[in-house]
């Protein structure tokens, strides 16, 4: 018989396990043995975070990140084919949104093996909550291109689709590049558009506000290096 694949999630970013992650999570999170981690240090900084009494050098751990084969992804099965249950961290949030882990599930899925996603933080939709946008029709569209010139047009590609379909559109950017990526939406979008800016979710330093394109001129928060998601919803 096949072993469980467990979605994990991780919080965004806060030492607090107790404030995001239940309890029930995190008891079944520290009885496994088999891991497929985003990043090593940080799922076993994790884990010890959940409960310090954790054997964490006795169990295995198989990286999933923009380096590893769809070779790899099969032998990261094995496990649950021998019958063991598997867990799959990712660096923060929940597993399969935004990040590799999803074709590992994938995967899962093709060789009947069991799926269960965990109750955990999701940026994404946290984001959206706290929004004031159309939470009855909204698209992730992951990360916004490089090169100025791509990302202007992308900008410009879903204010005209939140336009058109009445859709709030969310997206990222890379921390380092986020203050890039919003000048961009400033100089971009009508005045009239809605941002919101969500940034350090469940931190302490938490800020999520909404305002016009016309609203954010001159009033712009430092996001250099702070996870954020961006949403736009053009009037």
């Amino acid at each position: 018989m096949s072993g469980k694949l467990y979605l994990i999630p991780n919080t965004l970013g806060s030492t607090d396990t107790a404030a995001t992650i239940p309890s029930e999570v995190a008891a079944l999170a520290v009885e496994l043995r088999n891991f497929i981690v985003e990043d090593l240090r940080n799922a076993r900084r994790y884990l010890r975070l959940l409960d310090s009494k954790m054997d964490i050098d006795g169990s295995k751990f198989y990286p999933l990140n923009k380096h590893t084969s769809p070779e790899q992804w099969a032998e990261y099965l094995k496990p649950l084919q021998a019958g063991h249950n598997v867990g799959i961290i990712s660096e923060a949030g929940c597993p399969g949104v935004a990040d590799p882990g999803a074709e590992v599930v994938k995967l899962a899925h093709e060789s009947g093996i069991e799926v269960v996603p965990l109750v955990g933080p999701s940026s994404i939709l946290l984001a959206m909550m706290a929004s004031g946008m159309n939470g009855q029709s909204f698209a992730f569209n992951g990360y916004i291109p490089i090169k100025k010139e791509e990302r202007i047009k992308t900008i410009k590609q879903l204010e005209n689709r939140s336009r058109t379909e009445q859709q709030a559109q969310l997206f990222i950017e890379t921390p380092f590049r986020n203050e890039h990526l919003l000048a961009d939406i400033i100089n971009s979008c009508a005045v009239s558009t809605k941002l919101c800016i969500a940034c350090n979710i469940t931190l302490p330093d938490q800020y999520i506000v909404t305002r016009t394109i016309a609203q954010w001129k001159g009033k712009l928060p430092e996001l250099h290096k702070k996870p954020t998601i961006f949403i736009i919803q053009s009037a």
